[in-house]
This record gives C-alpha cells, sequence and structure tokens, in this order.
C-alpha cells in the first residue's frame, strides 16, 4: 500500500474504505461478510474508513468490528456531523455523542460538516456555534482533524474553503466529473492551500464500469493496457498528486484486493499523453447522447440572475447518459437546494452568456428545454419541500 500525508503529516492509505454499502443479508448488513473485507482491507494497508451519521448500521458496525479486532488506534475513522438536522448548539453535541458511542471510541480522526451544497449551510452551522463547539472538541483530542464534505458548485466550494482553517474536505471527483461540482478547480485550490482532499464517487457510483458504452470500452481495450474500466478511473485520480485518499465503496474481498493492488502500484505522473487521450476518448463515447454540448468552462457566468448554468446543462446531460432519475436528483441537489435558487426557470433571456460562450451554444432556448425536463412537476414539489426543511431559521432549544 502506497500512502499520501495528510495536513499534519501523518500516512493515510491512498485507497480509503468506503462505508455505505456494506454486503447485505436479509435487508441488514451482513456482519460476518463485511468483518472478513474489512480485516483484508487493514492487512492489506487500508487505514482510512468512511462512514457517516446517516449511513444505517454502519457506525454501528464499524466500531463492533475495530473493537473486536482490537485495531482501533491503528486506523483512522472519518465520519460526519448530520449538518441537515442540526438547529442548535445543544444538538451538535447530541449527535456527536451518539456517533462515537456507535463507534465505540472516545475521538474521531476526521470529522466533516456532511453534504454541504451552499454556503448557506455552513453559515446556519456558525449562528448555531460550531465553530466554538469545534474548537472545544479539537482542544479536548475528541476530533482531531475536521473538514466537511461538498455537493454544491465550484464558486459554492471555494467560498467555504476559504472561510475557515479546514484540516481536509471531500469532493466528488473523477475523470466524468472533472469540470462539475467542485471540480479540477477546488481540487487545485484546496492543495494550494494545504488541505488534504478525499475523493468520493471515483466511478460515479460504478456507472463509470456498468454503464459504459461499448465504444468507450474499446477506446481502454485498444491501448493494450489490461486495465479494467474501475482501473482506469482510479489511475486517473492517483496520477494527480492533489489527490490525498480515493474512497471505494467495497462489497466483495475481489475488490478489496483489486482496489489495494491498484493503490500499491500506481504514482503521480504516471499516466502517460496517451492514456489521458483515451480517457478524453472514453469521456466523449459517454457524452455522444448528451443534449447540450456544454464543457463547463463557465465563461458564460456569472449569470446576472443566478443561473447556474453550466450545472443545469451537465444535470440535462446526465438524464440521457445515465438515466432520467440520475439528471433529476443531480439537479435537485447541486442547484436546487443552494441558499439563493439557480433554476434554469429564472432566466430572462438577456443573451449575455451566448455572447461569451466558445461552443456558440443557443443557451436560453437549451435552458428552457433543460428546466422542463428536469423539474416535472413532482420534483418541483420535491425541492421545494427539501428547501423548506434545509434552509428553516435556526432557533435556539433551551
Amino acid at each position: 500500500m502506497q500512502y499520501r500525508k495528510d495536513k499534519h503529516g501523518e500516512d493515510v492509505s491512498m485507497i480509503g474504505f468506503g462505508c455505505m454499502r456494506f454486503p447485505q443479508k436479509g435487508g441488514r448488513i451482513d456482519m460476518i461478510e463485511t468483518e472478513r473485507e474489512i480485516m483484508e482491507a487493514y492487512r492489506l494497508g487500508i487505514n482510512y474508513y468512511d462512514t457517516a451519521y446517516i449511513y444505517g448500521g454502519s457506525e454501528a458496525a464499524v466500531g463492533e468490528i475495530l473493537e473486536k479486532n482490537g485495531i482501533r488506534d491503528k486506523i483512522k475513522i472519518a465520519t460526519k456531523l448530520p449538518q441537515y438536522l442540526v438547529s442548535s448548539n445543544v444538538a451538535l453535541d447530541r449527535y456527536f455523542s451518539e456517533q462515537l458511542s456507535r463507534l465505540r471510541t472516545d475521538y474521531v480522526d476526521y470529522y466533516l460538516m456532511h453534504h454541504l451544497t451552499d454556503v448557506a449551510m455552513w453559515e446556519k452551522l456558525k449562528k448555531v456555534g460550531v465553530i466554538d463547539w469545534i474548537k472545544e472538541k479539537k482542544a479536548s483530542g475528541a476530533i482531531r482533524n475536521i473538514g466537511f464534505s461538498y455537493h454544491g458548485n465550484t464558486d459554492g466550494f471555494l467560498k467555504i474553503l476559504n472561510d475557515y482553517d479546514w484540516d481536509m474536505c471531500q469532493i466528488q471527483y473523477n475523470y466524468y466529473d472533472e469540470f462539475s461540482q467542485a471540480g479540477v478547480s477546488g481540487l487545485k485550490a484546496a492543495a494550494e492551500k494545504g488541505i488534504p482532499v478525499v475523493i468520493m464517487e471515483p466511478l460515479r457510483g460504478g456507472k463509470l464500469v456498468k454503464m459504459l458504452p461499448e465504444s468507450a470500452k474499446k477506446e481502454m481495450e485498444k491501448t493494450g493496457r489490461g486495465w479494467s474500466p474501475a482501473e482506469w478511473g482510479f489511475r486517473w485520480l492517483y496520477n494527480q498528486p492533489e489527490v490525498t485518499v480515493v474512497l471505494s465503496g467495497m462489497n466483495s474481498m475481489d475488490m478489496v484486493r483489486e482496489n489495494c493492488r491498484v493503490a500499491s502500484e500506481t504514482k503521480a505522473g504516471s499516466l502517460d499523453e496517451k492514456d489521458l487521450e483515451t480517457l478524453k476518448n472514453v469521456t466523449k463515447c459517454i457524452k455522444e447522447n448528451e443534449k447540450v454540448g456544454c464543457t463547463g468552462c463557465r465563461y458564460c457566468m456569472p449569470c446576472p440572475k443566478g443561473v447556474d448554468i453550466p450545472g443545469t446543462f451537465f444535470c440535462y446531460n446526465t438524464m440521457y447518459i445515465e438515466s432520467k432519475m440520475n439528471g433529476r436528483m443531480q439537479y435537485a441537489q447541486t442547484v436546487g437546494l443552494t441558499k439563493e435558487p439557480a433554476f434554469a426557470s429564472q432566466c430572462i433571456g438577456c443573451g449575455k452568456c451566448e455572447k461569451h460562450c466558445p461552443q456558440n451554444l443557443p443557451i436560453r432556448e437549451k435552458l428552457k428545454e433543460a428546466d422542463r425536463a428536469l423539474r416535472p412537476l413532482p420534483f418541483k414539489v420535491g425541492i421545494n419541500i427539501a428547501r423548506k426543511f434545509m434552509f428553516r431559521k435556526a432557533k435556539e432549544k433551551k
């Protein structure tokens, strides 16, 4: 296993064990198989295990397995505050205490503000006293590193990144998502500040393996590398020195061993120009069914009315590259759940964006088309309900 350094110079394995999708049996976590896989990962050198409050049964399973095998002090646990449930300072302690109990530990190595999609969510936490709370927990040793996981646009990521002295951050990033969400700009900005970056969704939940078109697979095969689609995805990430840990939701022994092999072999800068060109061609193959030829360059931004133009088009294309549900869910998450709405319907047709588009796209026309597809009535209702829940005024509980 190869290791990269966290902010304080400690070694973290290049592959991290994502604990959201443990093997199931009878509708519950299969503890026997899960223990086998975690212990094999540990034997092969993985020392980073990522879970969260809302991963059903995950924290408790991790805690039980680590205690049973006596390896808590030999590995690093990352878990996450369910910030979307927090409306008071009291709640911060309540959730954290519950997590420590589930994990059977008295400290967490990496504690993240979970699923931030907008600066407003971070501001809400600040209003309930999270900064003083973090300071107290770090001083006591209960939290050793503080971070956040992010699912919004690049601008929001950079604002949160620069607003606090973070120890780490976690972003969705892969060769297909290079210019969406925090993207390569966010990755490099974090690295410039010396903030380690943990990668989630390195294969888009397996879609860069299971849903690759045949033309994309042929691009990989003709190189003669002999790498699987998953290995191509991981190698692309490890090729970048700014990437610290890549999470993988491993749920078979073969997957654990294969991912550990790749993390043991691949070094930053090891892909050559032909390899990188291959993945560009793979991306083109994936995008053959896209509706809008948007490259995510963001020359059209900012929109005077706050429309997230590249974000909208990315989600619209996802509907036809992956599935309608995936595109709509991503739109709800990254565009709909921001403090200031960024919907395509806010476009007033001023045309400023089209003057700056290198692809000369009919942006105004495509925004109307995209909004109709991405927000059918049930999604409009669902997003509105979610917005009211997530951005309600925080009230102190006395």
